[in-house]
């Protein structure tokens, strides 16, 4: 048989403490998976090693079967477009079996262990400060953000599954960029239904400036309501059970039916809204800052002139002419639309969308193609990414 190699395919940070998280939980990995099975990880943008070095070091060690599997929660724009554009293009290469599965999901083991986390902080908090009712405790559930709605509404099922299951007396949903309510006017609102807790749970892998954002807006708003005990939980991080899912990810690949992958994605299947995004062309657009690494422009707050103490976002909003738009990472960021007019030309692949899951084709390539993300339907919400604006 054909040596399989599990190919571990990271977003990346510019956060160097992400980074070391994400290569501690692939150097964890191993234990959970075959014997015999090698794995390598990489990322997609900033951080080294990037997806093709993992490649390399698979194909290099004989490996003739590579299962990657997406380090991401949720399908959006990275997990459908990015990583499977990078993995065709590398598989026709070299001529190479590379089979793509599934995002983390919604699954029973997550989120047994964001409910580990939520208890963790909670027994901390009470241990502190006393006990709290469950019923006067509101649970505030953060996740990403994205231009998709399948990927939102995914947070909001979360959401629900801790709320229900571990009896809180109210929860809300939000965002750490992209979308709305953005996590500053989510806690304000969340600040007068008068609770006498609140608990603001990331649902993230990794550390990084949006974990560092929402615990800063989380500070900010819990010093205008100081009578509110505010408590922030854990993000998910190396938690066996995300262990046991990411291993569970590889090895259903080689089953009989693999599942299919983001079942409600908005280029196969019309989604209230998205409409116009059925059938779009789908293509990576994240190697202008592959491998850049921590150190890039941008990376540390401190040389943001808009920002204090953490990242807020507020770049988002200042057009920027186009020739200036990739001298400033921190305003091209990676989890939110291009402003300013920045346009680049790509080669990509061509995805068909069939009853299987996603078919991505590497002969399919096109040069000279000026992408843009399409817009967000909802850019000019009032909670949304205008919320960071500074007010006087």
């Amino acid at each position: 048989m054909a040596r399989t190699g599990v190919m571990l395919c990271g977003h990346g940070s510019r956060d160097d403490g992400a980074v070391a998280e994400f290569a501690a939980l692939a150097a964890a990995l191993p234990d959970y998976l075959p014997a015999d099975w090698m794995l390598a990880h990489g990322y997609l943008e900033f951080a080294n090693p990037v997806i093709r070095d993992g490649l390399d070091r698979l194909r290099e060690a004989g490996c003739e079967r590579i299962l990657a599997v997406p380090g991401m929660l949720f399908a959006a724009m990275h997990t459908k477009n990015d990583v499977p554009t990078v993995l065709s293009t590398y598989a026709a290469e070299h001529g190479i079996e590379v089979r793509y599965g599934r995002e983390l999901g919604i699954d029973p083991k997550l989120i047994a262990a964001a409910g580990a986390r939520i208890e963790a902080a909670l027994a901390a908090a009470d241990a502190a400060r006393g006990p709290v009712s469950r019923h006067d405790t509101c649970l505030v559930v953060i996740g990403r953000g994205a231009s998709d709605p399948d990927a939102n509404a995914n947070v909001a099922k979360v959401a629900r599954l801790l709320w229900e299951g571990m009896g809180f007396g109210w929860c809300e949903i939000g965002y750490s960029g992209v979308t709305f309510p953005l996590v500053e006017p989510c806690l304000t609102h969340v600040a007068r239904l008068g609770y006498a807790r609140v608990v603001v749970f990331p649902w993230f892998l990794f550390s990084g400036i949006l974990i560092d954002r929402i615990y800063g807006f989380t500070d900010r708003v819990a010093a205008a309501h100081p009578g509110i005990d505010w408590v922030k939980a854990d993000y998910l991080g190396d938690h066996p059970q995300v262990l046991e899912t990411f291993a569970e990810r590889a090895t259903e690949l080689v089953g009989e039916v693999p599942p299919p992958n983001c079942a409600m994605c908005k280029y196969r299947t019309q989604v209230l809204g998205f409409e116009a995004e059925v059938g779009a062309v789908q293509e990576s657009h994240h190697h202008h800052v592959e491998g850049q690494g921590a150190s890039a422009p941008g990376a540390n707050v401190a040389d943001c002139p808009l920002c204090d103490s953490f990242c807020t976002g507020e770049c988002r909003l200042e057009p920027r002419p186009a020739a200036a738009a990739g001298d400033h990472s921190h305003h091209h960021s990676h989890h939110d639309h291009h402003h300013g007019g920045h346009d680049h030309d790509h080669s990509h692949a061509d995805h068909d969308h069939d009853g299987a899951g996603h078919s991505h084709d590497p002969a399919h390539a096109a040069s000279g193609h000026h992408h843009h993300h399409a817009p967000y339907p909802h850019a000019d919400h009032p909670l949304g990414p205008e919320s960071a604006r500074r007010r006087a």
